[in-house]
């Protein structure tokens, strides 16, 4: 089955008791029993529910994995893969990665015992001279959030392997139409899918998908344990948005390049970050290991005074914390999404006052180009 098939075609396919073409929303959370422990498959539904079921069944066909993992939130679906370790293991993660995942690590996770590091994962060398005897995962985020570093999958899974660790790759940035991380060695896949699988900034959503039954049993126990799951609406929402995943994303690329082309040879931009452009250090292993690029794009306009200024001119991009939408947005990672890294840390990253990063929607690229240039006036 090919991709764009696979989006509208995989997982739970309708309701076989009406013949619905669309899997109804149970919006419920108690199952009759026919006697003690005796039942349709469902008894509480935070253990589970038929319409997070069948999202789950289909993010784990997309992702090409034996069991998928639907929960309230992006962070929820990160903090609950992290409780599969206990106090003295040690986790390496990708260096630039998300805030939210800095700060569950540092603030959070940290009080329990379990350690960490961070590293330049797309250095295969770092990867190596990081681990210790108590590493127990490789966590890599690729492309990262906000500087598109690439990180080698497959490479990274060779390592960790040999040293007997997990990897886990948050895929959100590429989602499963664009890349597939469990084909490339990965044990866990994560997204946020409030972002690209949602799609239209009206739910929030993760997920987390597993390549063996043993995983799957072990996260299944932490999911009904803490109960952080997705509710049925939300579940039903997820379903909706990624039918169109393959076209969305297609046109999100096609308009990325566009501002991409404009970008580079704009005299006020004095960098521009984007997996597609041949000059990124990392494009080859890109090119290799995804379908596509992506839809987002970072670039330095020099000081947190010029963002503001280009902030306060655009029309077209909203100001706002989250990406992967139909429309437009655009943020300044350091006062935004990266702000609960200390300054000192973005400094040592590249994330500088003057690093915008845009989230490319599907307006006509052509308003887009404009509405920049004008603001970059």
């Amino acid at each position: 089955m090919k991709r764009k098939t696979k989006l509208i075609h995989g997982g739970v396919n309708g309701d076989v008791h009406t013949g619905a073409v669309s899997v109804p929303i149970y919006q419920v959370s108690t199952y009759k029993q026919e006697s003690i422990g005796v039942h349709k498959g469902f008894e509480y539904s935070r253990t589970g529910n038929p319409t997070r079921h069948a999202l789950e069944e289909l993010i784990a066909d997309l992702e090409e994995g034996k069991r998928g993992f639907a929960f309230s939130s992006g962070m929820a679906a990160i903090t609950a893969v992290m409780m599969l370790f206990k106090s003295g293991d040690h986790v390496l993660l990708t260096d630039d990665v998300y805030g939210g995942t800095f700060r569950v690590m540092t603030k959070v996770l940290s009080r329990f015992g379990i350690e960490f590091t961070f590293i330049d994962t797309s250095n295969a060398e770092d990867i190596k001279n990081a681990i210790k005897d108590n590493t127990v995962a490789l966590y890599i985020e690729t492309p990262t959030n906000p500087l598109l570093k690439i990180t080698d999958v497959k490479a990274a899974s060779t390592i960790a392997k040999e040293h007997g660790l997990l990897t886990i790759v948050d895929n959100t940035f590429q989602t499963p139409y664009w890349q597939n991380p469990l084909t490339l060695g990965a044990d866990i896949v994560l997204h946020s899918a409030t972002k690209y699988l949602g799609g239209h900034s009206d739910v929030v959503a993760g997920l987390a998908v597993v390549n063996n039954e043993k995983l799957g049993e072990d996260l299944h126990f932490i999911q009904n344990s803490t109960g952080g799951v997705l509710g049925p609406n939300d579940s039903w929402l997820l379903m909706r948005g990624i039918k169109t995943l393959g076209i969305r994303m297609e046109e999100h690329e096609s308009n990325a390049k566009e501002l991409v082309e404009f970008l580079v040879n704009h005299p006020k931009i004095s960098k521009v970050y984007y997996p597609g452009l041949p000059s990124h250090p990392n494009h080859a292993i890109a090119k290799e290991q995804a379908h596509g690029f992506g839809g987002m794009i970072s670039f330095d306009v020099g000081s947190a005074e010029n963002a503001d200024q280009l902030l306060s001119k655009l029309k077209y991009f909203t100001l706002a914390e989250s990406l992967g939408a139909v429309e437009s947005l655009i943020s300044v990672p350091a006062r935004m999404t990266h702000a609960s890294i200390p300054a000192e840390r973005r400094a040592e990253l590249g994330i500088t006052d003057g690093l915008v990063r845009i989230s490319v929607g599907l307006e006509d690229a052509s308003d887009l180009i404009e509405d920049l240039e004008q603001a970059l006036k």
